[in-house]
């Protein structure tokens, strides 16, 4: 990934449920252009080629009576290991790669957009702070973080732990980034904290 920017590259980072989504749409509101690297995951886990390499990888029983990949049964099956984590970061992560960047140069050309926003869950994971000139760490209480997990009926405790594994420690990603927005406390109250880090998040300095 070249980082030869006219706009910055803003990336998100954070725990499960910590609210990355929430500060991206935020930003969004304010003349970003948003990046979400799970919906394009999404899109590729319907296609055949990627299908395919799913079921050769981890079997038909991943797969719904109309033959979609069910994300549950397969995050059910790739948390247990590492090995099948990476396994499926290696279908999907370079074909969603592939696509940001098509987009990054796409909204670079755009002069509506005042800066272009990665919401990528596993954005440290798959090393793509690189790509970025700006990060954002969005802090977030576990309990709260569970609650609203636990609410959208996303994740239990157990299943929120065994995610938490796989992924890079909250401290260094809290360690590497520029700003840290805290997500405590409303949507009031980190609306107002993104509004006041937002001049310095778009400056190309």
């Amino acid at each position: 990934m070249q980082k030869e920017n006219k706009k910055p590259v803003i990336g998100i980072l954070g725990g499960i449920a910590s609210g990355k989504s929430t500060v991206a749409k935020e930003l969004e509101n304010r003349g970003c252009a948003v990046i979400d690297a799970d919906a394009i995951a999404k899109q590729f886990l319907q296609t055949d080629d990627v299908k395919q390499q799913i079921r050769n990888g981890f079997g038909d029983s991943v797969f719904d009576a109309e033959g979609r990949v069910d994300r549950a049964k397969l995050a059910e099956m790739v948390f247990t290991d590492r090995a099948s984590v990476e396994a499926i970061n290696a279908i999907v992560h370079p074909k969603v790669l592939k696509r940001t960047e098509e987009l990054i140069s796409q909204y670079q050309n755009d002069s509506r957009v005042k800066a272009i926003v990665l919401d990528a869950p596993l954005l440290l994971e798959a090393g793509w702070e690189k790509r970025c000139d700006k990060l954002i760490f969005v802090n977030c209480d576990r309990l709260i973080k569970l609650e609203r997990a636990s609410k959208k009926g996303v994740l239990d405790e157990n299943q929120l732990k065994k995610r938490e594994n796989f992924q890079i420690s909250l401290d260094k990603k809290a360690k590497i980034s520029h700003y840290m927005v805290d997500n405590n406390n409303g949507l009031s109250e980190l609306t107002k904290q993104i509004g006041e880090i937002f001049p310095a998040l778009i400056s190309i300095e």
